[in-house]
């Protein structure tokens, strides 16, 4: 089995940094899960894919927003020699209007990645730390945030806060 290591912290700690450089160790199979479904028409963010892309090593494999992550590594040949998976937030993003059934499919998903024979690194956001949103829906999507880390940390053999680039271990 191998490791499961969460990564979690806020916009621009130096997260998916950090899960490069873990996941550097593990070769040229690893595989980079990216969890965004592009829009044509957000030209910021597709540089902030396109910047991300090249913080990678060339030789590793993307798959983009597989709608199960677990199946979509079960299913590659040859498999992984780790993961990592950027980011739960826009994972749950695509899956926000699920609420508990986005909760349910991710614990799936866990017990999965801890299954693995490779290592896998996901990478979280804590988005709760800014004061209660007035706005219901984003209440709501920050609890579902909220919970889903906690989830991943439960799960995690390792898990990080990354704080202005430095890693500070949790567990």
């Amino acid at each position: 089995m191998g490791d499961l290591i969460f990564l979690t912290g806020p916009v621009r700690s130096g997260k998916s940094r950090r899960a490069v450089e873990i996941a550097t160790a593990w070769g040229d199979g690893v595989v980079f899960v990216a969890t965004y479904r592009r829009d044509p028409d957000d030209a910021e963010m597709a540089e902030r894919v396109r910047r991300h892309q090249s913080e990678r090593p060339a030789a590793w494999r993307t798959l983009e927003a597989p709608a199960t992550v677990s199946a979509a590594l079960a299913a590659l040949d040859p498999p992984p020699t780790g993961v990592v998976i950027d980011s739960l937030i826009l994972w749950l993003a695509d899956r926000f209007e699920r609420d508990e059934a986005a909760l349910d499919e991710w614990s799936r998903e866990l017990e999965t990645f801890r299954a693995a024979s490779y290592p896998v690194v996901v990478i979280g956001d804590e988005i709760g730390w800014s004061p209660v949103p007035a706005e219901p829906s984003l209440r709501r999507f920050r609890d579902l945030a909220g919970f889903l880390g906690q989830r991943t940390a439960a799960a995690a053999t390792e898990a990080w806060l990354m704080v202005a680039g430095c890693p500070v271990r949790l567990r």
